[in-house]
């Protein structure tokens, strides 16, 4: 897997200077067959750490792959070493469902040392006999699958992203997350989330950014929205959900001096180095993890934000 942005806070990210879809519905213990036997998802995961390296295209799906594939043009360009693909102290979390698409998840770490990361993988099929691919995997900054309801045969239940009765519908929350950061923690619908390092300090961070690069002579416009594809929740142990989901971030920098703007950082690989003359405009998916609870505020535990196109004027 190509080499990640850590950075807790989304500031302006790149150069410088320095609608949801139902993925299952929710059913009861032993309703439905699981997705796949706990077996076959660790020959998934397997599979996966054999095949990305060769080719993403066969291993992964969007936004997953959106955001690998251009890691690792940046990391062509800067001849960084890739990152582990061996998984260790694998947790699956495999639901029980009918129909297509079908999917799973998996609490995973990969790296040792200073390089140790956590992961929460999400495997999709989009129908019988097709591959099963990565889609997700946001950092999380804890055990949050851990968190995950199992029925007594090791199973676990999908929530539809539509439903309702929780702090806010899974389904909402990509809105929700793209009104915090287009407008604050007071914008309408923000209050689903929760304070923290991904939703009001990181919108605070945005805002401070903003403001330095305009003392510096560089505008900046960042607009946030709901990214393409589906939502995916689980259900956890306190009847909420752990909910996978992406925003879209585009930007616009411009300024008015030559030389000021330049393709750097998390841009690297995206556009020519020299394209930046007055004007460069960005497109970032933002994936995410929230744990939602029946009432009060989604906490958003994980991350995992790389910008995927650039262009320079």
């Amino acid at each position: 897997m190509p080499a990640r942005n850590l950075t807790a806070l989304l500031l302006p990210p790149c150069l410088l200077l320095a609608s949801a879809a139902a993925c299952g519905s929710s059913s009861s213990a032993g309703s439905e067959p699981p997705a796949l036997t706990r077996e076959q998802a660790q020959e998934v995961i397997a599979r996966y750490s054999r095949d990305a390296p060769r080719s993403l295209a066969s291993a992964e799906t969007d936004p997953q792959l959106a955001m690998d594939a251009a890691a690792l043009k940046m990391r062509r360009v800067t001849k960084r070493r890739a990152p582990s693909r061996t998984f260790s102290h694998t947790a699956l979390y495999v639901p029980r469902m009918a129909g297509y698409p079908r999917w799973f998840a998996a609490d995973a770490i990969s790296g040792q040392g200073k390089e140790t990361l956590r992961h929460a993988l999400l495997f999709t099929q989009a129908k019988a006999g097709a591959p099963w691919l990565l889609a997700a995997d946001p950092l999380p900054t804890d055990a949050s699958l851990g968190r995950v309801a199992l029925d007594p045969d090791g199973y676990a239940s999908p929530v539809d992203p539509g439903l309702k009765g929780l702090a806010i519908t899974p389904a909402d929350l990509p809105r929700a997350h793209s009104a915090l950061f287009n407008g604050g923690p007071k914008a309408p619908g923000a209050s689903a989330l929760g304070p923290g390092p991904k939703t009001d300090q990181a919108y605070r961070a945005l805002v401070q950014g903003e403001a330095a690069l305009k003392g510096q002579g560089i505008g900046l416009v960042s607009r946030f929205s709901p990214a393409p594809g589906p939502v995916f929740a689980l259900r956890t142990r306190d009847r909420g959900a752990l909910v996978w989901y992406a925003v879209k971030q585009n930007e616009a920098y411009t300024t008015t001096e030559r030389g000021k703007l330049a393709v750097t950082g998390d841009l690297v690989g995206l556009a020519p180095a020299r394209s930046a003359r007055t004007r460069v405009d960005t497109t970032v998916l933002v994936q995410y993890l929230a744990a939602v609870p029946p009432k009060g505020r989604a906490t958003v535990t994980g991350m995992y934000r790389k910008a995927v196109a650039a262009k320079g004027s």
